[in-house]
């Protein structure tokens, strides 16, 4: 996977795990977490929310983690 991941377009965007855990395997990011300005406004993305499309269970980690491509692949396989 190339190391150039635009994190504002990730949302909905699916994901495999590598490593398969308790049968979650493919994910798919739900939600985008921004870091907070101390003025209120909204900046960059800082995380991601992966929800498991077998249990609905979901994950948060740093957007940054998906570029890891010994624990994660784009798309599902």
């Amino acid at each position: 996977m190339s190391a150039r991941l635009n994190p504002e377009k990730l949302l909905l965007s699916k994901w495999t795990a590598r490593q398969v855990s308790a049968r979650e395997k493919h994910f798919l990011v739900v939600e985008l977490l921004r870091e907070q300005a101390p003025t209120g406004e909204l900046g960059a993305v800082d995380a991601v929310v992966l929800e498991a499309v077998l249990t609905k269970r979901q994950r948060t980690l740093k957007w940054r983690e998906l570029t890891d491509s010994n624990a994660w692949r784009q798309g599902w396989q």
